[in-house]
């Protein structure tokens, strides 16, 4: 959910929300996942929300994962792109090392599977802009 907070009412309506969905999927037998759950300030203002989900304050953190995108407070890319990189590299070597075979063939072929697609996942919302990340 996401509310632009600006004064009390802003957060009494968050909370009134997440209670709504809390119940709703209490109704419908849905199990809500608790330790996936928190609370992201956008922004410079940093207000501070109590939001409770069945009696359980929700963490403010600094950034998120959201559908496999790393959010931060600032909605920069560059905790993500840093992520991706991070992951690629990772799956990169797994197949440099997992493949005994060097033909090159082969191995294009391993990173069109497993790495190729964690770079172009939502690549539209995370696309770098600065020079730094590009060369990342």
């Amino acid at each position: 959910m996401y509310v632009k907070i600006i004064n009390d009412v802003g957060m009494v309506q968050l909370q009134h929300a997440v209670t709504v969905l809390v119940d709703w999927a209490h109704q419908w037998q849905l199990a809500i996942s608790i330790e996936k759950c928190c609370v992201l300030n956008i922004g410079h203002h940093t207000a501070t929300p109590q939001i409770t989900v069945d009696n359980c304050i929700l963490p403010i953190v600094p950034q998120t994962r959201d559908l496999g995108v790393v959010v931060c407070r600032d909605l920069s890319p560059t905790a993500h792109v840093l992520d991706i990189v991070a992951k690629t590299h990772k799956h990169t070597h797994l197949i440099l090392r997992t493949f005994e075979s060097r033909d090159i063939d082969l191995l294009v072929r391993a990173y069109l599977v497993y790495v190729r697609p964690i770079v172009e996942y939502n690549s539209v919302v995370w696309s770098p802009y600065s020079s730094k990340l590009i060369g990342d």
